[in-house]
């Protein structure tokens, strides 16, 4: 059963809830005054990994069993033998050169993750803390419930996280095991380190040029709130890189217009985009590629949960989409949507994006 396939049968109980995020509609975090977090020289995104699961018939089924997809996402048995995870290395170039990395997300299943990160060798870089934040986009099951894969190799890692996430997540922080219910995560390594709790109306600065907003938007499976990054390329302007991006893509490039100096300059994107995940079409999704197209991006890197038909629409109607390169065809497991593709329209696992 193909991605594709599956997304539009769980779209009949959730597409409310998909194109809310999806097309920008959510838009009520808005800081007063203009922002200048500086400027930095460039920056490289990492795909570790944009593979949520693997068979989709398989997950189908845990959701459907579970009561839906707006079901408590720490009630349903999962089936581990299906999980993946999402998790990008983000590098940052400063303008003196020097070069500091994030983690954003820590994926789902522990096995793939420990497979993914020893691949990339961000187990090493977490271990000699050349990796010293963590970015939590939201408490998602296939961003978050990986988050023992980062804290054995470094437990007193810097956490930015939502504070809208379930009691459960927190209590995953502190070395909670929910494993009595399968593919529900556990944690050996609890936390030790600084935690800042992500609110809205705030910008929080991780150096110059690089900056963690919240956005309490809502999503699937009762989890609420996200972590977005934006960065300020000197001469080029802004960056934004997300893990899904439920509060819509033009939600958060308005916000940097509307509340970063020099905000209407839009370099460019990485992440899920949440556009068409369930890959099903809709009207506005034709706005939404006149709108992105309209914000004259340089580049846009997409995957995971923008839609692969999306994608390929955005692409033919001139969107700057980054090719990928079937790098993730190389590892031991793919999901549906891995296979050679003549238009690449995803960034796949072991891709990268330089802007």
């Amino acid at each position: 059963m193909k991605r594709r396939d599956f997304l539009k049968g769980v779209a009949v109980t959730s597409a409310g809830v998909a194109l809310s995020g999806g097309v920008g509609t959510f838009s009520n975090v808005f800081a007063a005054g203009k922002e200048d977090f500086g400027e930095i020289k460039s920056l490289k995104v990492h795909c570790i990994s944009e593979t949520s699961w693997f068979d989709n018939a398989t997950l189908g089924k845990d959701i459907k069993e579970a009561g839906g997809i707006n079901t408590y996402q720490y009630n349903v048995a999962w089936n581990v033998e299906n999980l993946g995870g999402y998790a990008a290395l983000v590098e940052v170039e400063a303008l003196d050169g020097k070069k500091t990395k994030y983690l954003l997300d820590s994926g789902w299943n522990t096995e793939w993750m420990d497979y993914v990160f020893a691949k990339d060798g961000i187990d090493k870089m977490l271990k000699s803390k050349e990796i010293n934040t963590l970015i939590v986009s939201h408490d998602h099951i296939d961003h978050y419930y990986g988050l023992e894969s980062t804290l054995k190799h470094q437990p007193d890692i810097r956490i930015f996280f939502p504070s809208t996430s379930m009691k459960e997540s927190f209590a995953l922080l502190k070395g909670a095991d929910f494993s009595a219910k399968p593919g529900q995560p556990k944690n050996t390594a609890p936390h030790k380190g600084e935690l800042i709790l992500t609110k809205p109306n705030k910008v929080y600065k991780l150096q110059e040029g690089a900056a963690v907003v919240f956005f309490d938007a809502p999503a699937t499976l009762q989890v609420r709130g996200e972590n977005v990054l934006y960065f300020k390329i000197k001469d080029k302007g802004y960056v934004t890189v997300t893990g899904c991006c439920h509060p819509g893509i033009m939600t958060l490039i308005n916000y940097a217009r509307r509340n970063f100096k020099d905000g209407n300059k839009n370099y460019g994107c990485y992440g899920g985009l949440h556009i068409s995940p369930f890959e099903n079409w809709d009207p506005k999704m034709d706005d939404l590629i006149k709108g992105v197209k309209a914000m004259n991006m340089t580049k846009v890197g997409c995957n995971h949960c923008t839609g692969w038909v999306w994608a390929e629409k955005a692409a033919l109607a001139g969107i700057p989409i980054v090719k990928g390169t079937n790098k993730n065809l190389s590892y031991k497991k793919t999901g549906s949507l891995a296979k050679a593709k003549t238009s690449n329209v995803f960034l796949g696992n072991g891709d990268e994006i330089v802007f």
